[in-house]
This record gives C-alpha cells, structure tokens and sequence, in this order.
C-alpha cells in the first residue's frame, strides 16, 4: 500500500487512512494531474473565509510534505509535480531544508500555518491567489519561478512565524527565475512585509497589477539582474523609522516606480547600484505621516538615466547626497521645499513643464531657486550646475550660476565680509559682470565733469602747467596709478567740490581694487 509520512510525528499512514481529497491528490502527483476541490464545492466561499471549507476541501501539509519528498513515484512516462487548487491546508506545510525535485503549485488554497521553505532546493514554486500566515524562505535555492501572485500573506499569530518581524523571508535566497508579486497583498503593519536582504532574482522582482505591501520591505544587498518592477504599487504601514522601501546597496538592472506608483513613508536607495532607469514618473512619494524623515533618501547611488517626474512635489526631503546619474529628468512637481544636493553628479539634465517654457534665463533662475532649496551652503552644486550650462555652451548662464553662489555664501560670512561682497557685487559682480565697473566708471565721469566745469579751481603754480579741463580732471582723480597731470595742478577753495574730489578719488581706488579683484577670482575659475 502506498503510505504518507507525517513530517513531525514520522508516523506512517496508510492508503486507507487517506481523506478523499487527499487520495486525489496522491492519485494526480505521479502524472501531474490538477486538483480543483473547489469545483464540486456546494458553496462558493471565497479564499479569505477558508477557515471555514469543510472535510471535503481539507488536505493535510503532511501528506503534502511526504509528496514532495517522493512518497509516490511517477509512472513511466509521466511527469511528477503537485497542482492543487481550492484546498484548506490543515498544519504546518515544513519544506525547510527539504531537495525537493518536483514542482508545486497551490492555487486559491487556505492555509492553516505558515509556510516554512528555508534552506530548501526545489524547482518553480507557486502560491497562486493563495491566504497564508507567513512563508520563510531564506536561503532557498529555486530553478524556476517564485510565484506569490494574489497571494495574501499575513504575518499574524496563526503563523510559527508570529515571533519573527516578516511576514515574507527571502534573505539571501536565489532564483534563477523571477520572483513574481504582482496583485499580492502583504502584511505586517509597522513591521517587515518582506525581507529579503541579499536576494538574488536573476529574472527581476515583479510587483504589479495592484501590488500592496502594508509594512517594509527590505531589498538591501539585493542582485536583480532583471530589475525591480513596482509599477502601481502601494507601500503604507512604516515601521518606526518611517522606511517603507530599502533597496541599500542593491544592484538592479532597472528599478520601476511609475505609473501611480505610491509610498507613504521613506523610500531609501542609499548606495544603489543601478545599470540603467531610476524612474518615478507619474509616481506619488508622501513620506512618513510625521514628516521627520526624507520622501526619497538616495545618497550614493549611481543610476544612468533618472527620471523623477513625479505626480506631485514629495511631501518629505529628498536627499541626492554623493549621488551620480547621467541623465537627470525632473519637473515644478520634482522637489519639496528641502533638497539635499551635495556632492550630487549629473551629466545632463531634461526639464520638463512650465518652468521651462518661459525661456532659458527663466531656466537658470528656476535651477538656482532649486539649488536655493539645499539647507545650508554648499558650493558643490553650484559648481555642478555652472559646469553642466559650460558643457552646453551657455557660458553667460554658467556666470549667473556662479554669482548666485557667491551671493548664497556671502550670507554665512562675517558682517565685514559681507559688506566687502555687497561692493563686489554691484560694482564687478564678483568678477562675472565686468561690464559693472564701467557703468559706473561713466557714471562717476559725468557727474565729475558737470560738477567741476560750474566753477574754476585755483592752480597750485600760477600761469604754469596746462590750462583746467574738467574731464581730464575727473579722469585723473578716478584712476589711482599713474597721474594726466591735472590732479596735482589744482585745487578748490570751495567745500563741497574739495569732498567731491576726495570721494572720486576713493571711489577709483575702490573700483580697481574690485576689478582686480573680480579679475582675479574669475581667472582662477576658468
């Protein structure tokens, strides 16, 4: 008589001590043949009320365990695999450790425990629209497909797991397939939803068509060669710290968060490793409720294209600190009132929306109001910024990005200092805008030379030198080096023109020293 082992008691059962369902399935294994007990079922209960399937849906994990470890060989010809659909699983379904050489697949089943496959080596495995109190599979190897899609996994005082902070484990496990999540809801409020620190998921991560994970879910270390695929997804129910996704260190061909695409607490990449697309666009980032942590926290990660095109402006901090992508995409509804953009390296950047459309002057004021939004100052991104308008050949854009910064410095500065920086500014432009000091030059000129031509000085050496010329003699008070020989030769016995001649005078020795100065500074940069 073929037999069942129990996996705890080790007690064989026999044939006849089979349920009938059971026997079905024992029947169908050696072939591969589908199990559906919900076909003959009298009421159509829904999965999330298996508790109450009655004996003629109730298979025991037992003599699914004795299956799998090759209890009833296949027949000549056929292949073995396990297909059971509508089922109430009753114990504990422990597969840990386990080499298993068929393939499974439970389909709309109701599981009384949790699901225990760590350590085991199988091929594809199937939880298919299945309610499960928690599945571990840490350190699994799969050679095939990791299928949890419509699952509902709840992490919960049913599962042997309830101790544990999971609800779904996957640390450190490997498959060759993809891990497939999509439509799957997965709970474990305030705690981890999944974890699943150093997975490697050759095919990627799918977590699609509706996808909800109420808790974090951890990716850190992760290798996803085929990418990580949240288009829709819904991540709430932070833990304490307010993390709802950490992919730190993560390698990924692609990380996907489009399409509506919506967190409600902290979104962490820090130290990401991503070969091509970082995109948010279309997605919603709200942050933790309390508004204490960031929306996105990405230092360090390094992405090639970067789009984050979101639905609306973040409602926490996003932290670019140390980060590199080769192209950035944004919009108005890109960034929150704080950015943190130190040491954030990009080699092109696309703007898209209103912002852009006023021209490229509009432009530039609108990126120095988006480096303006960086607590604190920091010259890095401004350098960044004028380099990148270098790079495209607005030199003139490049120079107003580099006077903005010299104006944001000047704010942190001593009171002296600032007040040297004012003077650069209005009459150099801290070396940008040259041109300033000709202005005033001209300016100072023609109020010299109408104030100096109402009256006659008196010369120093009477009928010697050449005769007074208001011009030349305001030129040569304005130019401290040198002399035109007029300055010397004369001198006023009136008051006022005597001040106004010792202010021109200062005047010329104030804008040399800022010219020089200017010069200097942008001779250095260039």
């Amino acid at each position: 008589m073929p037999y069942a082992e129990d996996h705890y008691s080790v007690r064989v059962l026999s044939y006849d001590e089979l349920t009938s369902p059971e026997r079905e399935l024992w029947d169908a294994f050696p072939e591969g043949g589908r199990v559906d007990l919900a076909a003959g079922a009298a009421q159509d209960v829904p999965v999330a009320e298996g508790g109450r399937w009655g004996p003629e849906r109730t298979v025991r994990a037992a003599v699914i365990v004795a299956l799998l470890q090759g209890a009833n060989t296949a027949q000549p010809g056929g292949i073995a695999s396990l297909r059971l659909a509508g089922a109430r699983i009753s114990g504990h379904l422990d597969l840990a450790g386990a080499q298993i050489a068929h393939a499974f697949r439970l389909t709309d089943c109701w599981f009384e425990e949790g699901v225990d496959l760590s350590g085991a080596s199988t091929r594809s495995i199937g939880l298919v629209g299945c309610r499960v109190p928690g599945v571990e599979a840490g350190l699994i190897r799969v050679e095939g497909r990791f299928d949890l899609r419509r699952s509902r996994v709840v992490k919960g005082p049913a599962s042997p797991f309830h101790r544990r902070l999971t609800a779904l484990s996957l640390i450190n496990a490997h498959v060759s397939g993809a891990v497939n999540l999509s439509a799957a809801e997965i709970t474990a409020p305030g705690e981890w939803a999944v974890s699943a620190g150093g997975l490697v998921a050759e095919g990627g991560v799918y977590c699609l068509d509706g996808f909800v994970a109420h808790g974090e879910v951890r990716l850190m270390g992760a290798q996803l060669p085929g990418g990580l695929h949240m288009r829709g997804a819904l991540l709430e129910s932070p833990g304490p710290r307010g993390v709802l996704l950490a992919l730190d260190n993560a390698v990924a061909s692609t990380l996907d968060f489009s399409d509506g695409f919506t967190a409600n607490g902290t979104v962490r990449l820090r130290g990401a490793r991503i070969s091509g697309d970082l995109t948010f666009d279309g997605a919603v980032l709200n942050g933790p409720a309390d508004g204490r942590g960031p929306a996105l926290a990405a230092p360090l990660m390094h992405a090639v294209d970067f789009d984050l095109t979101l639905a609306r402006p973040p409602s926490g901090m996003v932290d670019l600190r140390g980060a590199q992508v080769s192209y950035l995409h944004d919009s108005d509804r890109s960034w929150p009132e704080v950015v943190e953009l130190d040491g954030f390296v990009y080699g092109s950047v696309k703007a898209g929306g209103a912002g852009e459309a006023g021209g490229r002057r509009d432009s530039v004021a609108r990126r120095v109001g988006w480096l303006r939004r960086s607590p604190g100052y920091n010259p890095q991104p401004y350098e960044q910024l004028a380099g990148w308008y270098r790079k495209a050949g607005h030199d003139d854009d490049a120079r107003r990005v580099l006077l903005a910064k010299h104006r944001h410095r000047r704010r942190t500065l001593p009171l002296a200092a600032r007040v040297w920086g004012h003077l650069l500014d209005v009459t150099v432009g801290y070396g940008y805008r040259p041109w300033l000091a000709g202005v005033w030059l001209l300016a100072l000129t023609l109020v010299g030379t109408l104030a100096f031509g109402t009256h006659s000085p008196q010369p120093v050496k009477p009928d010697e030198g050449a005769p007074f010329q208001p011009l030349v003699y305001t030129l040569d008070l304005l130019i401290p080096i040198g002399g035109l020989g007029q300055r010397t030769a004369w001198y006023w016995t009136q008051g006022g023109l005597q001040w106004l001649a010792y202010l021109l005078i200062a005047f010329g020795w104030v804008l040399t020293t800022a010219v020089i100065a200017g010069v200097t500074r942008t001779l250095q940069k260039s």
